[in-house]
């Protein structure tokens, strides 16, 4: 039974000891939470200054960046314009050239048909003695027309008047078709 006596007496003053550590500890941690949260206030507006500044250099940068880029934009935009145009030009002179190779007339060829038939007709009805049809205006002679009539032109000369008249030339285009061989018959 002493024994189980000296036993408890050490646990007890192994309990006694466990319990002044912990109380020790648990008031190192306290004081350590005082001393944090006294300092933590003056860290945290430290931290809070710092911020805003380092926020305004931030926004003073991303508006020099912003502003160099704007301007790079600026100049590749039109440097892409003149390349977009220069390709548009490109290809309107290859199609032109396309299509005069294989014979399709432009708006200019056919305008200058179309004065070459008037004044043909003016010779023509000169010529015949009567008078010449009224030249049928094209879309943009109508368009050019100005808005005022002019004043009326000299009377046109009489064919007598005028110079002999050349013969006529011989129009210009394809031979006439040849008639197309008959087939022979196979024999029998």
């Amino acid at each position: 039974m002493v024994k189980k006596l000296k036993e408890l007496a050490d646990d007890k003053e192994l309990a006694n000891a466990v319990r002044s550590s912990a109380q020790q500890i648990w008031q190192a941690g306290l004081g350590a939470f005082a001393k944090a949260q006294e300092e933590g206030g003056r860290v945290f507006s430290k931290l809070v200054k710092e911020g805003t500044e380092f926020q305004k250099r931030a926004e003073d940068k991303v508006a020099g960046v912003s502003d160099s880029v704007s301007k790079l934009a600026d100049g590749v935009g039109k440097q892409a314009s003149g390349s977009w145009d220069r390709l548009e030009q490109v290809f309107e002179e290859r199609v032109s050239r396309a299509l005069a190779t294989i014979g399709v007339p432009m708006q200019n060829d056919i305008a200058a048909l179309h004065a070459k038939i008037d004044a043909l007709s003016l010779q023509v009805a000169a010529l015949s003695g009567k008078t010449a049809p009224a030249a049928r205006p094209t879309a943009r002679a109508k368009a050019a027309r100005p808005a005022v009539k002019a004043a009326p032109k000299a009377a046109p000369k009489t064919a007598a008047a005028r110079a002999p008249a050349r013969p006529a030339a011989k129009p210009a285009g394809k031979p006439a078709a040849r008639p197309a061989a008959k087939k022979k018959a196979p024999p029998a």
